[in-house]
């Protein structure tokens, strides 16, 4: 009964990680991290990727498609590009189908994948980890260096070290907020305020302190809590995942029992595991956790404890791979990794929804036309012929100009007149209002307000849009 109670509270003692967050303790207080650096086939790899997206967020507001922005959300002017296409609020419904996919296909790719956007292209983690983290090991040093600095008075030395890296974290802050601006209202109108100054733009000037100041607090103090305690995404992983989601993991039944490396001795023989408990996974984790506790959800894939594992397996003989991406079930299984058909069916649906997002951005039509008939007008009677005026409201969604006529589809017999002539010339990207007279023989109005259809056409005489609207003529009693 004693052992019982024992084991049991032995048991209740290795989960209370489970019962509290790893970088804070009881009272709430912040226990800051110190991550050892990270060296190994996976971080090369991660760096990679991260400077190639670095050098895409940096350059990509610059780039422009046929004189239109590649990525442009400006919410207050109402302007849109994406892929250097316009978007416009008639095309919003587009964007919320596109919102819905995109939920979906996270949720897919969280079922099968687990976190690994987070450790691999979350904007979070590659500021964190391959800018701020890596100015921080150049100016205060690696963990052991950065603890000690910590525990420092603060000296000149600490003053010097603290204030250079706040100062190069306050710089880059400046740099990554202008950028992100530069994706709300263009580099051209962010270039312009800078070289006009504050006094001129002071509403910019307080949204880009604003910004500033969120960036610097995010990267200089708060960290890995995003990913912690506020990352949605985070929150909705630990609902998603399930035994047959590729993670991050522990080789339990390989490493238990942990013990003490010991030259020449035969583990397998002695009852121990392949874990020599040398607290190295633990060190160079950025979140702060145990990765041999099992999935928590601090972890946010981003392999620098199998490197540090995998080197130290290298250095004492031992095969690599005790942490590793897996599923829970392969490990209870002892099987190897395998791309399987739930994995093979979930990235051929993925692959599906991007490709009916861009099918949606694409299918938009380069033109939209309207023909609303001005409130109070009538008809005019005329040799046989019922006229009516309508307003129309032409918007080119190409980047091109166009030149397009009017023509009535239903019925037949119509005629078209506008003050300006039969062919309206609309500039790319541009808006164009006018007026258009309709005409229709009498004998073709069979009631009071019938439907008529007109078709937007261009030079070569290609249907672009078409716009059914209400056509008044002389009231007929029905017999």
């Amino acid at each position: 009964m004693n052992i019982s109670h024992t084991l049991e509270n032995l048991h209740q003692e290795e989960e209370t990680f489970r019962d509290s967050v790893g970088t804070m303790d009881k009272t709430g207080k912040r226990k800051w991290v110190f991550p050892r650096k990270p060296k190994g086939k996976y971080t090369t790899k991660r760096n990679y990727t991260s400077y190639v997206l670095l050098f895409i967020f940096f350059v990509l507001p610059f780039v422009k498609i046929n004189g239109n922005p590649f990525l442009l959300i400006n919410i207050i002017d109402r302007q849109f590009f994406i892929a250097g296409q316009p978007f416009y609020p008639q095309d919003f419904y587009i964007l919320a189908l596109a919102a819905v996919l995109s939920v979906i296909f996270i949720m897919i790719f969280t079922v099968v994948f687990g976190r690994l956007f987070c450790g691999w292209l979350c904007p979070q983690t590659i500021f964190m980890e391959s800018v701020f983290r890596k100015i921080e090991y150049w100016i205060e040093g690696d963990r052991n260096k950065q603890m000690k600095l910590e525990r420092q008075a603060w000296d000149s030395e600490k003053i010097k070290k603290r204030a250079l890296k706040w100062s190069v974290f306050l710089l880059i802050s400046i740099v990554i907020s202008h950028i992100m601006f530069m994706y709300i209202v263009g580099y051209n109108a962010v270039i312009r305020i800078m070289t006009e100054g504050p006094a001129q733009h002071p509403a910019n000037f307080v949204t880009m302190i604003i910004f500033t100041g969120i960036f610097y607090f995010v990267f200089a103090w708060l960290r890995e809590q995003v990913c912690t305690l506020i990352c949605p995404y985070g929150r909705l992983q630990g609902v998603l995942i399930d035994k047959k989601t590729i993670n991050v993991l522990y080789d339990f039944k390989r490493g238990e029992g942990r013990a003490k490396w010991r030259k020449d001795e035969d583990r397998k023989a002695a009852g121990k595991g392949d874990c020599i408990d040398c607290q190295q996974c633990v060190v160079v984790c950025p979140t702060g956790i145990d990765i041999r506790n099992g999935q928590q959800l601090e972890c946010i894939n981003c392999t620098a404890c199998i490197d540090a594992c995998d080197e130290v397996m290298v250095k004492v003989g031992l095969p690599k791979g005790l942490i590793r991406y897996a599923t829970e079930a392969e490990i209870e299984k002892q099987e190897k990794f395998k791309f399987t058909n739930r994995m093979k069916v979930s990235a051929f649906v993925l692959l599906l929804l991007l490709g009916f997002s861009g099918f949606l951005f694409q299918d938009r039509g380069s033109m939209e036309a309207k023909f609303i008939k001005p409130a109070g007008s009538t008809y005019i009677s005329h040799d046989g012929k019922i006229t009516n005026t309508f307003t129309y409201t032409f918007l080119n969604k190409s980047y091109k100009d166009q030149s397009v006529t009017v023509k009535v589809l239903k019925p037949q017999h119509g005629e078209i007149s506008s003050p300006n002539g039969n062919i309206m010339k609309i500039k790319g990207n541009q808006m164009l209002k006018g007026n258009v007279n309709i005409s229709l023989p009498e004998h073709e109005i069979k009631f009071y307000k019938q439907n008529v259809e007109l078709g937007v056409f261009d030079k070569d005489g290609k249907l672009l849009d078409s716009y059914q609207t209400v056509f008044e003529g002389p009231y007929k009693i029905q017999l």
